[in-house]
């Protein structure tokens, strides 16, 4: 396993192991951080460990005009009853994915570092988040980075029924995107439309 120095490089991603570990170590530098997501990797790790970084072998994503909308959303959404908003709550969003309760467990590997290094990044103008409000409370919403063409998906989180689900239709629907990467398979995005495919056909796209 390669562990990183204060030079900001990662190994080739053929050195990837089987689960798609790419390097150890390092830090949360916007520097870093923005030369990992530009080469397809991101850091997943829990508190107390070194910071590992991933490069899958196979990436979960949803090409924009393949997103699924069910009859049951689309009433949703037609009622207008949320309200959705960009960069207006990054913090907050961030926070709530940090913090929700999830069956799955996903959400505790956002450590503190790892919190104030994606506000760094928004604070740059690197990373986004989409708010969905209802009665003017937040409801629910997404983070990500936004690198050339591609929105690189981090988290979300829901405090109602379907408030993730219409951040993530939002986002797919704004046509900004090329890709929206979802990183590894999920099966609530699947249903969705992401599907995966090669990290070479991924590398590709996001490097066009």
């Amino acid at each position: 396993m390669i562990w990183l120095t204060d030079k900001i490089e990662f190994p080739s991603y053929k050195l990837t192991t089987d689960d798609g570990v790419i390097a150890l170590g390092g830090d949360l530098s916007v520097e870093r951080l923005i030369f990992a997501y530009k080469n397809g990797i991101f850091p997943w790790f829990s508190k107390g460990d070194p910071i590992v970084w991933y490069c899958p072998h196979e990436r979960m994503v949803l090409f924009p005009s393949d997103i699924k909308v069910s009859k049951s959303m689309r009433k949703i959404i037609n009622k207008k009853e949320f309200t959705i908003t960009e960069n207006n709550a990054f913090e907050e969003v961030i926070y709530n994915c940090k913090n929700i309760d999830r069956k799955d467990g996903f959400g505790t590997w956002i450590t503190d570092d790892m919190e104030e290094a994606y506000i760094n990044l928004y604070e740059k103008g690197v990373a986004k988040s989409i708010e969905i409000w209802l009665n003017k409370e937040l409801v629910g919403g997404l983070y990500g980075l936004e690198i050339n063409n591609v929105f690189c998906g981090e988290s979300m989180f829901s405090k109602v029924s379907n408030a993730s689900k219409l951040a993530f239709i939002y986002l797919a629907k704004s046509k900004e995107y090329k890709l929206i990467d979802c990183q590894i398979y999920n099966e609530h995005l699947a249903s969705l439309g992401a599907k995966e495919i090669s990290r070479e056909e991924f590398l590709i796209i996001l490097k066009q």
